[in-house]
């Protein structure tokens, strides 16, 4: 692009102090310290191979190349084809100009043959927009900065003849574009709804509003629906593979979207429910790796629920043999093993190693070489199955007992007085009923034990053979000891009478109590304590609301210090206070006990300690903030309800095996690890996925392709010990463009958040954001670099597999752990950044891009959930009522001229003004709108691991401002860019990179 004549710089093109909370432009060299593989250095960017294969789509942002001082009139221009194989390119790199009955006509385009507008006055270095001049400064990574950005503007979006998605980006007076970039963004009227956005610089983060107050005519606003949208990748991927049905027969297949509904049939590769890749083509070298810096990861869930369409997986039991596997890597039989010499042996796909088959497992093979039992063992045709374990992989050779569930519960004051701890009691009585049991089984073998507590624990006997339940107190909360072994564990069918007696009395047992102060860590001694003299794994469900400041081990002090925000310190309020709570990790994982952490706060409780041990024992943290039992107690109970009912493992440990060439290096999850290689885990369920990183470390083929196994050694809800195998084969491959074409978005931000939130823990806030930005820009531009055909370096082109990664990775970047403001509590953001810690990539889909339903103008006689519109404040209306779930939360969002015909069918009510302002469920009214939209909310509620709470939400209501925080293409409320802001700022700093 030439660099004649003087621009100004408009308010992205130069470093903004503040924008997301980031430092000068994001644009200083990381520190030394990075977290994984890819916060090292950038690569320099290799010259294109010839013959490089292009991909069949992309989107393209481009940018009219006009030099400022040319007189001649800019000429439209189009993509080239791609570059015939082998051959360089035959013609200038560059646009070229295919007839114009190429490409269908375009509407209101701009006259062409406008000489460019000059600003008075403008001088290079000068101070036109908050201090942002000419001055050139060094770019990320080394490269050197271009100066003088031009600014971008939408005027076209079409597709060429080549079936590129092209948004024509033209150049504009500087002065014009900041007043349209002021008004269009960031305050004034917003296109397409009548509502007032927030002032210009009103949120911390946010660019300097310098530019608003500039004068000059009114322009033309940027339009949204001219960049990629995830509402519109997510809709097309459901009609082109919606309902079908998923085969696993090809190596390095891409899945469906995990929004898509669809049905998987194994035949050898794991079912995506399983297993999800960052990318499905693995690139041959390490060098091609650091190049395009695209982490090599895949999330794995090992326990996933299987939809009941689809078959169970088998369970193959080899006697006391045991599994098959390879002598030298320990790689289990599945698919990958190739039988030879008649089908005496058989060679390891992961290490080339060849091994006898056992004279009972011998099978003779067909004239393809496949083994005549082939069908007939899961284990040889499926990508996913179960093996029944010997005592050889039992704690000292015994088999196991079944599970216990504890139930521990916070008899002090505030639970008291609020009704908590009557409403835990009240439900038990049901749902230990529902405890969760083997397939055909009669009921449940799981074991249940009950304690109280404040500053000391009252234990409970409530063997079958009693009339009255019996407590026994431990004051000496020193030395924690469980004060009796028969009794204390039960059968509940067996121990109903004397349960429900209990669970009668406990609330008046501690009805007149004036104790505050609590323990916490003597309360998970105890639980341990007891699993231990029972011999057997289990979990803890401990309900708890302040910090515990009693004296005790584990006592805590309040350490909120919110001026430790933005600065070197940051990290040190997501650590976990180390000593007991260390030990007490280690004795848990040792013991396979899990710890489930139900906490109903009213103030700070160092929720990043008291998490610490749930977050490395497989276990989950719920967090009801100022509960009151009208308002959150449904909610509450749902969440537990599905917490006791889950499929769970217990005592689990799992192993990611690898073919040669490369190996797994990093592991993300609620998970413990005591070495490299070994993820153990005291409990596994059916929502917790582990994120697993790969590095090279010897170059791959492209004929083998990359192999990966993981298995998962557990102790099942009956007490039966199993292996459960995961097996799925990826392409390798040379091309960095066969790499971006099999790229899955939704993946890749799962492992982006999972990695950014670890390394919080280590490096300050600050860095870790600036390094997720940098990565960002330099995988973007690598695609640029090396897969896109030649053209103006002025156009953004995106691969179309990852075209909406960018407004994810912003969303990313406006999460409360990562936006650092010091408005968000400390411990809300630590609560934030253990929940995605665990996630799967269903779970984080949707957390990162809410779906935003419009409800007003729904066919009320289709049975289909209306389509999604995109994530923004612009797609709202006065007259009209939204659903937005992230998977967390359902909000209700009511227009304030919302029509009294909705509201009077929605909640029968004549109007809005008659609506409580506290209101938090919905009535089920007989008429069809109230049945739809309960039918759509109970649609959602099927799709979600977890219980999601109902949020009723009235326009210019205090409480919108939480639901605000959700719309994640706008400016973040505590900090953060806009979807386009960020859109034009990678944008830049791909330029940067491409100079």
């Amino acid at each position: 692009m030439s660099q004649q004549g003087y621009v100004a710089t408009p308010p992205y093109s130069q470093a903004q102090p503040g924008m997301g909370g980031y430092p000068t432009g994001f644009g200083a060299p990381p520190p030394q310290s990075h977290y994984g593989h890819y916060g090292a250095p950038a690569q320099p960017f290799a010259p294109q191979a010839a013959g490089m294969k292009f991909p069949k789509s992309r989107t393209y942002f481009r940018q009219s190349p006009q030099s400022p001082t040319s007189s001649a009139a800019p000429q439209p221009f189009q993509m080239s084809p791609p570059t015939p194989m082998g051959h360089a390119p035959l013609s200038p790199q560059g646009p070229q100009l295919p007839p114009l009955s190429a490409c269908p006509p375009m509407a209101a385009s701009p006259p062409v043959g406008v000489p460019p507008m000059v600003m008075p006055n403008c001088q290079p270095g000068s101070p036109l927009m908050g201090g942002g001049g000419f001055q050139p400064q060094a770019g990320p990574q080394g490269f050197p900065q271009q100066p003088g950005n031009r600014g971008l503007i939408v005027l076209q979006n079409f597709k060429c003849h080549c079936k590129c998605s092209i948004l024509y980006w033209d150049h504009v007076c500087e002065q014009i574009l900041s007043v349209a970039l002021a008004v269009g963004s960031y305050g004034g009227q917003v296109p397409g709804s009548q509502m007032a956005g927030p002032p210009a610089g009103a949120f911390p983060g946010a660019f300097p509003g310098g530019a608003a107050q500039m004068a000059g005519p009114p322009q033309k606003k940027l339009d949204p629906d001219s960049i990629p949208s995830t509402t519109q990748v997510i809709e097309d991927d459901q009609v082109k593979r919606g309902g079908q049905l998923y085969t696993t027969n090809l190596r390095g297949q891409v899945p469906p979207f995990v929004t898509t509904s669809f049905s998987v049939q194994d035949q050898g590769n794991a079912s995506p429910r399983f297993m999800r890749c960052t990318t499905y083509s693995f690139p041959c070298t390490s060098d091609l790796a650091k190049q395009c810096q695209v982490p090599l990861a895949t999330i794995i869930k090992p326990l996933a629920s299987v939809p009941k369409n689809e078959t169970p997986l088998y369970i193959v039991n080899h006697g006391e043999a045991g599994p098959i596997r390879c002598n030298r890597c320990k790689a289990y039989m599945c698919p990958f093993m190739l039988f030879i010499d008649g089908g005496r042996r058989y060679q390891c796909g992961f290490c080339n190693c060849v091994n006898e088959v056992p004279v009972q497992y011998f099978q003779h093979l067909d004239h393809m070489g496949r083994r005549l039992d082939m069908y007939e063992r899961p284990e040889l045709s499926l990508g996913s199955y179960e093996f029944t374990a010997t005592l050889d992989y039992c704690k000292n050779n015994k088999p196991p007992n079944p599970p216990a569930y504890i139930f521990v519960i916070d008899v002090s004051y505030n639970n008291i007085k609020s009704g908590l701890v009557k409403l835990i009691c009240d439900e038990l009585k049901t749902l230990l009923d529902q405890l969760p049991k083997e397939e055909g089984a009669e009921g449940s073998a799981i074991k249940v034990g009950f304690v109280t507590y404040n500053k000391i624990l009252h234990f409970y006997n409530v063997k079958s053979a009693l009339a009255q339940p019996q407590m026994m107190v431990v004051s000496d909360v020193a030395e924690m000891f469980v004060p009796l072994l028969d009794g204390f564990l039960v059968n509940f069918q067996e121990s109903r009478a004397v349960i429900n007696n209990l669970l009668e009395q406990i609330p008046d047992m501690f009805s007149d109590t004036n104790e505050s102060e609590t323990v916490f860590a003597p309360v998970i001694q105890a639980g341990v304590e007891a699993l231990k003299a029972a011999e057997c794994s289990g979990k803890l469900f401990i309900f708890h609301s302040s910090l515990p400041m009693a004296e005790a081990p584990g006592k805590l002090k309040n350490r909120d210090d919110r001026k430790l925000v933005n600065t070197e310190k940051e990290k040190t309020l997501f650590q976990a206070q180390r000593g007991i709570y260390e030990q007490l990790t280690k004795e848990c994982v040792n013991q396979g006990c899990c710890v489930d952490l139900f906490l109903f706060p009213n103030q700070y409780v160092d929720l990043a300690t008291m998490a610490d041990v749930p977050a490395h024992t497989g276990g989950s943290v719920y967090k009801y903030s100022n509960f009151q039992v009208q308002v959150d107690g449904q909610h509450f109970l749902s969440d537990l309800r599905q917490d006791v009912k889950k499929s769970i493992g217990f005592d689990a440990m799992m192993r990611v095996r690898t073919s040669t060439g490369f190996r797994a290096t990093d592991f993300y999850g609620a998970i413990y690890m005591n070495n490299t290689t070994d993820v153990e885990m005291a409990a596994v369920d059916c929502e917790k996925a582990v994120t697993v990183e790969f590095k090279h470390d010897d170059t791959l083929s492209e004929d083998v392709g990359a192999l990966i196994q993981c298995a998962l050694l557990y102790t099942s809800i009956s007490g039966q010990r199993r292996l459960r195998v995961h097996n799925l084969s990826l392409a390798c491959s040379s091309q960095l463009s066969d790499l971006y074409k099999s790229c899955e978005t939704d993946a890749l931000i799962n492992f982006f958040a999972k990695s950014a939130y670890h390394a919080m823990l280590a490096q300050p806030v600050k860095v870790v954001r600036e390094i997720l930005v940098k990565q960002t820009a330099h995988m973007l531009a690598c695609y640029r670099k090396n897969c896109a055909s030649p053209s103006a370096a002025s156009q953004l082109i995106l691969p179309d597999a990852m075209k909406v990664f960018p407004v994810y990775m912003n969303s990313l970047l406006k999460t409360p752990a990562l936006v650092g403001s010091a408005e968000l509590s400390t411990d809300d953001r630590a609560f934030h950044r253990l929940s995605v810690m665990a996630m799967g990539v269903e779970e984080s889909q949707v957390l990162f891009y809410p779906r935003l339903i419009p409800v007003h103008s729904m066919d009320v006689a289709s049975e289909a959930v209306p389509s999604a519109v995109r994530c923004s404040e612009e797609r709202l209306s006065d007259t009209g009522a939204f659903l937005l779930e992230n998977g967390q939360c359902i909000f209700l969002w009511l227009g304030q001229a919302c029509p009294p015909d909705i509201i009077q069918n929605f909640f029968n009510v004549p109007s809005l003004a008659h609506l409580g302002t506290d209101m938090s469920s919905l009535p089920e009214l007989d008429n069809g709108h109230s049945k739809k939209l309960h039918s759509i909310i109970c649609a959602i509620s099927q799709q979600r691991s977890s219980s999601t709470k109902m949020v009723i939400v009235k326009q210019k209501d205090r409480s919108e401002m939480l639901f605000r925080q959700h719309l994640v293409e706008d400016k973040g409320l505590y900090g953060g860019a806009s979807y386009m802001d960020f859109l034009c700022y990678v944008h830049r700093e791909i330029r940067q990179l491409l100079t």
